[in-house]
């Protein structure tokens, strides 16, 4: 799987947590870039992808993320 393709899962996974279609991400999105993505559904999202990509995450590894791109790095790595 490429990060291309990782991107697209992720987006996808955004959409219908948050419930907006029009939801484009790229490597440099922020919380702040998207309206809907507050502290809840940032927990919301993370369960999301651990379950869709059969993976966990570390406090440490989801803390350090500054932006999408970071979170794909971790989910690549895994």
């Amino acid at each position: 799987m490429n990060r291309t393709e990782v991107l697209e899962q992720v987006q996808d996974i955004f959409r219908n947590i948050l419930d907006d279609e029009d939801i484009v991400l790229t490597d440099e999105s922020t919380a702040e870039d998207v309206e809907e993505w507050d502290s809840l559904t940032h927990i919301q999202l993370i369960k999301a992808i651990e379950k869709a990509y059969s993976i966990r995450f570390t406090s440490r590894e989801i803390l350090s993320w500054n932006n999408v791109g970071e979170m794909l790095d971790c989910i690549l790595k895994k």
